[in-house]
């Protein structure tokens, strides 16, 4: 080695070893930061689960043939493949983050009893009649499952099945306990968090008034109590012996847990009271008060009906006829009439949330939204081209789509009407139980019918439009406003809010229609207003000035192959939007509806793949669409 060359050498070293001391010392207040995650807590990304899955535990899944156990139910939310119940292979397309486990606690324990046809179970004339019905299975263990949730929707049950199947009875704690561990054992945080949880079953006469609960604990605290029930005497159907039970668990364990309710489209106007409640109540400061809060969410989409609007209630929305159930309650004891509606759905309820709250101080429904499966098959499917249904009876099968959800005198909900929904995504800043639980609670989540959509939307008043672009658009979203969930910041003067809204299509699902903002809001004349804006739309097409896309993104779908083009429609959509009619003296609620190119519904891919006779009233394809939770503005 030259003279020059050990000089270049000494220079190259000497850097290196300057580099290594340097790199040793402490950090510098310039450098200290330099891994924003590390030192950032805003939800960076979305999580996806179902908060709404029965087991063979639940008394419904369990007669109508469900044997597909907790253990596997949450190794399939995981990705692995696993046999359902009818011996089919069955695998998610992509493994869900979390699930919630709700099987029904009323009469916990019975489906398998029943199943085993137990002494207690045959000394009964209604015991040894589902005995046998399960034994045959299919059609007719559908029909004996219908059979008991009548006749406990009616509370006309045999006693002895209420006295041997109630909390404090073995089996009733035996399979409670089975439940909680089985969440702890799955239970990876950071992978894979599965929730503690339950469904209080309240139907009285058929009125669909169902909560499931979440926990954000494990067994230590879940194990100190036995869950909530409905059936007398040691059960109650009104939501108010609920929210009881929920602060007695706090109280005894120091714990969290919070309740939501679903399918209101079911209750006949009885979900979302105005004036009287089901049980004689008024909607008074005490109710308002306990409501929100205990139900800080509300699942608005499912396989029993999309809950967000009606085109009763919404005649200017060309979107609301989507996957409405309306033909009566859960077991068309009573049918539908047009003024039950508005105790129904997800949009009305929003709207005389801030009447309520102009009365009585506090808004009873000023609830975030997810979506969920209730599926009974304990398969987390929401996938139109891998839908389990709803139950056994109704797995995949060329004459599934013929079997109605139910059927009496009164009419039906035929098997068609089925909906293979949904999920909820919910930001957080990592898989925690901990993480996800605040998350859901303080309303930073959305419904998707299924799609696994990336949505932002957050509200403030200084947006721009550079701000949606920016490679750090979430921080300026959360900097300058507030997230989906939250309540515009108090402010000074006139000047309107914006809103930075921007989603993103699922990479296995259509591409994006449009984006819109539902507004509704209550004038200074105390009367109820919605309006929908179109904010972003695909395709290059135009926004009027009354802010509606009037031109059709059009249909690829061909049914002949169950197949569609993303040739139509955008992958992005992305704007800052402000409201034009705004008046800081009214108070609002704002939220995103992202809806999506059509695709094919569940039936046509059973009419394609299975050779399913469908039916020439069933919708054959769809335009799926994700629902975020609202931003609140409260005048000054």
């Amino acid at each position: 080695m030259n003279f020059k060359h050990s000089l270049i050498f000494v220079s190259i070293l000497s850097s290196i070893v300057s580099t290594a001391f340097a790199s040793s010392s402490p950090p510098s207040e310039s450098n200290k930061n330099y891994s924003l995650p590390a030192s950032s807590d805003i939800p960076s990304r979305v999580y996806w689960g179902d908060t709404h899955v029965h087991t063979g535990l639940s008394l419904d899944a369990g007669l109508f043939g469900n044997t597909v156990g907790l253990d596997e139910a949450y190794r399939f939310a995981k990705g692995e493949k696993i046999t359902s119940s009818t011996g089919l292979p069955v695998r998610l397309a992509r493994p869900l983050d979390w699930m919630i486990i709700t099987d029904h606690t009323d009469l916990m324990g019975i489906a398998d009893d029943i199943k085993n046809g137990s002494d207690n179970i045959l000394a009964v004339d209604k015991g040894r009649e589902y005995h046998e019905a399960f034994k045959k299975g299919g059609q007719e263990a559908g029909k004996a499952a219908f059979d008991l949730i009548q006749n406990f929707s009616q509370m006309t049950l045999p006693k002895e099945f209420v006295e041997d199947y109630s909390p404090g009875s073995d089996v009733f704690n035996g399979v409670w306990k089975d439940i909680v561990e089985a969440a702890d054992k799955h239970n990876e945080p950071g992978l894979f968090t599965a929730f503690i949880g339950f469904e209080w079953t309240s139907v009285p006469k058929g009125f669909n008034l169902h909560r499931n609960v979440i926990f954000r604990d494990n067994a230590e605290k879940a194990l100190q109590v036995v869950p909530a029930t409905t059936q007398a005497p040691s059960g109650d159907t009104n939501p108010k012996s609920l929210y009881k039970w929920l602060e007695d668990y706090h109280s005894k364990t120091g714990g969290k847990a919070f309740a939501f309710a679903h399918n209101g489209n079911l209750s006949n106007g009885w979900m979302f009271p105005t004036t009287d409640t089901y049980h004689g109540g008024k909607v008074d400061k005490a109710y308002v008060a306990e409501r929100a809060k205990w139900e800080p969410h509300y699942e608005i989409t499912q396989i029993k009906g999309d809950g967000e609007a009606h085109p009763h209630l919404s005649p200017d929305d060309e979107f609301a006829d989507y996957e409405n159930w309306d033909v009566g309650n859960l077991d068309l004891s009573e049918l539908k009439k047009p003024a039950m509606l508005k105790g129904e759905y997800g949009r009305e309820a929003l709207k005389q949330g801030l009447l309520l709250e102009q009365q009585l101080g506090v808004n009873p429904y000023k609830f975030g939204v997810g979506g969920a499966t209730d599926t009974h098959t304990s398969l987390a499917t929401a996938d139109e081209d891998n839908f389990f249904g709803k139950s056994v009876s109704v797995e995949p099968s060329p004459d599934r789509i013929a079997h109605p959800f139910i059927e009496n005198e009164m009419g039906a909900i035929e098997g068609y009407k089925i909906v293979s929904s949904g999920y909820t995504g919910v930001w957080a800043s990592e898989n925690t139980r901990a993480a996800l639980y605040d998350a859901i609670e303080r309303k930073e989540t959305y419904a998707t019918t299924g799609p696994r959509m990336i949505v932002r939307f957050f509200g403030g008043w200084n947006y721009s439009d550079d701000d949606v672009h920016g490679s750090n658009a979430p921080a300026i979203g959360y900097e300058k406003g507030v997230p989906m969930g939250g309540d515009l910041p108090a402010n000074d003067g006139a000047k309107a809010p914006s809103f930075m809204v921007s989603a993103m299509k699922d990479p296995l699902s259509g591409n994006l229609d449009r984006v819109q903002v539902i507004k509704g809001w209550l004038d200074q004349d105390g009367k109820l207003h919605e309006r929908i804006y179109d904010v972003a739309v695909s395709d290059d097409r135009d926004i009027d000035s009354d802010g509606r896309c009037k031109e059709p993104v059009g249909n690829t779908v061909d049914v002949k192959t169950a197949t569609w083009s993303n040739s139509i429609g955008d992958t992005q959509l992305a704007t800052v939007w402000t409201d034009p009619d705004f008046n800081p003296e009214e108070s609002a609620f704002y939220y995103v509806r992202v809806i999506e190119i059509p695709t094919p519904r569940w039936v046509l891919y059973d009419k394609v793949r299975l050779g399913a006779d469908v039916p020439k009233d069933a919708e054959l394809f769809a335009q799926e669409r994700a629902y975020s939770s609202p931003i609140w503005y409260t005048p000054q």
